[in-house]
């Protein structure tokens, strides 16, 4: 993925190389922004007309998130199914005089020494996060192994919220994953992953770069497809 900075926003795109004359900037429906450039096209010439387009990619996206569907309101209440790895869990909250989340049965259980919405959902969010970090980690091992014939050096992994991203690799050479996808299949975190250990062989979404994923993960289009639905 690559960035532009249009006043206070910043607008993220992704490249697809194809056989053409010229540079096409397209806005898709989940508001994601992909640019068709020619095979010998430089990142610099597409991020120039890219910012002289900001205003109509924005414009763009506002049309496009009046119809994407809204996420449930979570009240953070006893009852109240959240997800993680996949699966789908009930809300139990327990006062205690510790505060802690676990897994327990079909139960994400809560035991926390106040028990109002805003604290549970903290603690949630704080508990997620760990587990994101410590099972991203052990995952993005095992998928650095299947690049070990590429001989490419081991970028930094960060786990940081984005809004419309699941994972990038920033042109500071890290790659980052959203903790949300802890809540996903570990199939679909894996998809993710090895998505963005392919972007050090093949920086842009070019014909190369699907070839490799297909090599490296045969069945990505299914989990990409779930990913979209969610």
């Amino acid at each position: 993925m690559h960035h532009i900075q249009y006043g206070t926003k910043q607008i993220t795109f992704s490249v697809a190389e194809k056989k053409r004359k010229s540079i096409a900037v397209e806005v898709h429906p989940d508001t994601s922004v992909q640019i068709k450039a020619p095979l010998d096209c430089s990142i610099d010439t597409i991020k120039k007309v890219v910012s002289k387009r900001s205003r109509w990619i924005i414009t763009q996206q506002k049309y496009f998130e009046q119809f994407l569907p809204e996420t449930p309101k979570r009240e953070y209440v006893i009852g109240e199914t959240h997800k993680y790895l996949g699966r789908n869990y009930l809300l139990k909250i327990i006062n205690s005089q510790e505060n802690k989340v676990k897994i327990q049965g079909s139960y994400l259980v809560v035991f926390t020494t106040k028990s109002t919405a805003e604290e549970v959902k903290h603690l949630m969010t704080e508990w997620y996060y760990k587990r994101a970090s410590k099972i991203f980690e052990k995952m993005y091992e095992e998928a650095y192994r299947k690049f070990i014939q590429y001989k490419i050096q081991k970028p930094e992994l960060q786990i940081k919220r984005m809004k419309k991203r699941w994972g990038s690799y920033t042109s500071s050479g890290k790659i980052v994953i959203n903790p949300e996808l802890i809540k996903v299949s570990s199939a679909c975190i894996e998809y993710v992953i090895i998505h963005e250990l392919c972007h050090l062989i093949e920086r842009n979404h070019s014909k190369k770069f699907y070839n490799l994923l297909e090599n490296i993960a045969p069945d990505w289009k299914h989990w990409k497809l779930k990913l979209e639905k969610i």
